[in-house]
């Protein structure tokens, strides 16, 4: 067994030995092959082109568009949300039962208009008594006060007919502004949109069931939420566009309100902007985008994007450059500054009426004649 372990070992070596060999042998013809074959490229090339002279160049063809100033805008856009200039959710200022409804939902109301109205009947006793009292207070201090003009009776008797009248009155006050109270007046003119109200219902302050909401929609306001990188640049008064994708407007307004506070929570703050819902049908809630203008270059070169090119020495363009009658390829260095929806800004680097290139300089490189 062990004779014949070292026999196949053997034979494995050997034959590992011939194949390293045979490779070996190959690799130096086929180096044979390759000299070969340069020897006579040499040979052919000095045949057709005795004098070494250089083949023509052929022009790359491409299209070019002269620089020229324009205004450079940049946006941010964000998403916002439509809402009246006044919503108001009209709650009741006591508890009772609802005894009537006197608007539905859709109703245009004014402001002060009663909306609703709940169950005074023991307000409506306690006045009653009260101005019994008052009446009969009254008559007193009436008689007291004509005695005391003809020097008949006392001060104390008429200062107390006086004091008791005016208890009176106060109580009387007091009562009737109870009474106010349970009516559901609207604090301002515009239309019904909720009313969770129904007669016989019980009814409580500050209850979402108990409220009725009315919203102005005479101006509507925009408002959103921006990341705090771009606080320095939001203010009020900057440009803003206004835009409704499910109707395909866009509205130019002003920012008339953007806050001083950062929300701990996302890094964000709040800006609004209004405008009159005349042109475009408005509803609470709808979404709506705003692009905020956010800087503004009276004087830039603006060229789309792609036509800017990185190296390890910055970005550039290519330019048009005339030689004599022949046309050649300039690889431009520029700054560049912001760019918006797939243009940018060039700082510096280029100058009015020079011509960019702007199809075919993917191919191209620095000298390369070129023909439009």
């Amino acid at each position: 067994m062990k004779k014949i372990i070292i026999y196949t070992a053997l034979v494995a070596f050997l034959v590992s030995c011939s194949a390293t060999t045979d490779k070996k042998a190959e690799l130096e013809k086929l180096k044979l092959q390759r000299e070969e074959l340069n020897t006579q490229i040499a040979q052919l090339e000095t045949e057709i082109n005795p004098e070494g002279l250089k083949a023509e160049v052929k022009a790359v063809s491409v299209k070019v568009t002269p620089a020229a100033e324009c205004v450079f805008n940049h946006f941010i856009q964000v998403q916002g949300i439509v809402d009246g200039d006044q919503n108001i959710a009209v709650s009741p200022q006591m508890a009772g039962i609802v005894t009537a409804v006197y608007v539905k939902e859709g109703t245009n109301v004014k402001k002060g208009q009663v909306l609703a109205e709940l169950d005074a009947q023991i307000v409506k006793q306690s006045l009653e008594e009260v101005n019994t009292q008052l009446a009969l207070a009254t008559s007193i201090f009436e008689k007291q006060s004509a005695l005391w003009e003809k020097k008949i009776g006392s001060e104390l008797q008429y200062l107390q007919a006086k004091s008791t009248k005016e208890s009176m009155e106060q109580r009387a006050s007091t009562i009737k502004e109870q009474l106010k109270l349970a009516k559901i007046v609207s604090p301002i003119s515009g239309t019904v949109e909720s009313i969770p109200l129904r007669v016989g219902q019980m009814a409580s302050p500050g209850m979402p069931t108990s409220t009725i909401r009315v919203i102005n929609m005479s101006v509507a306001k925009i408002t959103a939420d921006v990341a705090e990188t771009y606080a320095t640049r939001i203010k009020n008064g900057n440009v803003a566009l206004v835009s409704f994708p499910e109707q395909g407007k866009e509205i130019e307004t002003k920012l008339n309100f953007t806050s001083r506070f950062i929300d701990p929570t996302n890094r964000t703050f709040k800006v609004e902007c209004k405008l009159s819902p005349k042109d475009v049908e408005l509803r609470a809630n709808m979404i709506a985008y705003i692009k905020i203008k956010d800087y503004t270059n009276e004087k830039a070169f603006c060229i789309p994007v792609n036509y800017v090119q990185s190296n390890q020495d910055g970005k550039f363009i290519y330019i048009a450059k005339q030689n004599g009658t022949d046309w050649t390829a300039e690889q431009r260095m520029v700054k560049t500054g912001m760019d918006y929806d797939g243009t940018i800004e060039i700082l510096e680097g280029i100058t009015a009426g020079e011509n960019i290139i702007t199809s075919g300089y993917q191919s191209l490189n620095a000298g390369d004649k070129i023909v439009f």
